[in-house]
């Protein structure tokens, strides 16, 4: 058991991508890299992941849970840099599951000069010892997955869930974006469940992929692909909560058609404004609340010397913004390089609306839309890509319901 306390609480981090500062020279090929990272902060996740350990040791959260993709692409070196990282926890367990990047991953490199290189990668093996610290006193282990349980407190059993596609070697391939359960792994969770219940615990699932489509356009290989059967054992064993990642975005779904199961989808830490979750846990009740991270008060002197580190939500910003809408305005001052103001409100439209549903801040009103949607700048994006209207409508959210808290009762 993690903690005794009744009343506990635990955080929850998804996407970190770190690459360890070992894997690359700050070269013209690692650069490049960042720029086509999709907007992942690449230099700096040591440093934000080593100030965000400063915080859970003055705050002292009982748990961290981490909900996959852990590494940017599986480096076995970036994973025990992560695992040192977090070493330094002195009162906090650490929960680490893997993300369809971290196990096998064909694309794991190191970067040097102008060059890539191929650099180790992680097996499950690897993966077991180098986070054993998150195994250890747990109450069962999946022999045929990365999977496990441990008891949180008196009232609560975590699960974390291995939901990703990998090889049985080294692989030279890109990684699996779908994922799945499994029926073995299946099996294993359901005796966990029906152990739970027999101690009278709560169940609450973690793992990298989605039990329900976040997105009503964008969610391909993002939702398990037998996510039927585990909807179903979180039917039977009245599971409340689920927990996952891997689509970089905070949404929060309430329980569907019938299953009693809420889930939290956690942004990436490396993106946006450093999201993760703050859960207080008593009896009968958990309430979550998304935070941001704002790392400036745990910079060292040295830290506090670099002016990214010091202004680092508007670093993150830029970085996503820029990635949202980048190859569109490259793309229309092809056509018409005098239309520039146009195109900068058009990438800012595109970027911003993108923006605020992966920060979980995507509330606007039917006004807000009609102005929006008679704007010249919307009219013009839509009229040359159409396809973008669909995108940005499934993008809103009209209703009351909240990205950022929401209270679980049982």
């Amino acid at each position: 058991m993690i903690t005794q306390e009744k009343n506990p609480k635990f955080w929850v981090i998804s996407d970190t991508h770190l690459i360890a500062k070992d894997l690359h020279d700050n070269g013209q090929a690692f650069a490049q890299m960042q720029k086509t990272s999709q907007g992942k902060d690449l230099y700096y996740q040591e440093e934000a992941l080593s100030n965000f350990v400063k915080m859970a040791n003055e705050k002292k959260p009982a748990a961290i849970v981490v909900c996959g993709d852990v590494t940017f692409n599986g480096e076995r070196i970036s994973a025990q840099k992560f695992a040192k990282i977090f070493s330094k926890l002195t009162d906090t367990k650490l929960l680490v599951l893997p993300g369809n990047h971290d196990i096998y991953d064909g694309w794991a490199r190191e970067f040097k000069n102008n060059k890539q290189y191929y650099t180790g990668q992680i097996s499950p093996t690897f993966w077991r010892d180098i986070f054993k610290t998150s195994y250890a006193g747990d109450v069962s282990e999946d022999a045929g997955s990365l999977a496990y349980s441990v008891q949180f407190n008196p009232d609560y059993l975590f699960i974390c869930l291995d939901s990703n596609y990998y090889s049985n070697e080294e692989s030279s391939t890109a990684p699996a974006t779908a994922g799945k359960i499994g029926q073995d792994q299946l099996s294993w969770l359901k005796e966990q469940l029906e152990w739970g219940q027999q101690q009278n615990l709560k169940s609450i699932l973690f793992m990298h992929h989605n039990l329900y489509a976040h997105n009503k356009l964008v969610n391909k290989n993002y939702v398990v692909d037998d996510t039927a059967k585990l909807r179903q054992l979180c039917k039977q064993y009245d599971v409340r909560l689920v927990f996952s990642g891997h689509i970089h975005a905070q949404h929060i779904m309430p329980p569907q058609n019938n299953i009693p199961t809420t889930e939290i989808v956690t942004s990436s830490f490396c993106t946006t404004d450093q999201g993760y979750g703050v859960i207080e846990v008593s009896p009968n009740e958990l309430n979550y609340q998304r935070c941001s991270f704002d790392m400036t008060p745990y910079l060292s002197d040295r830290e506090k010397k670099n002016w990214t580190l010091t202004h680092f939500r508007s670093y993150l910003k830029n970085l996503q913004l820029g990635a949202l809408a980048t190859e569109l305005v490259q793309s229309e001052l092809k056509k018409d390089p005098q239309g520039l103001d146009l195109v900068r409100e058009m990438g800012h439209i595109f970027g911003g609306i993108s923006y605020n549903f992966f920060i979980g801040q995507n509330h606007i009103s039917y006004e807000q839309i009609d102005h929006l949607h008679a704007s010249p700048a919307y009219q013009k994006l839509i009229n040359d890509y159409p396809r973008h209207a669909a995108y940005l409508n499934s993008l809103y959210d009209t209703s009351q319901h909240s990205n950022l808290k929401v209270i679980i009762k049982y």
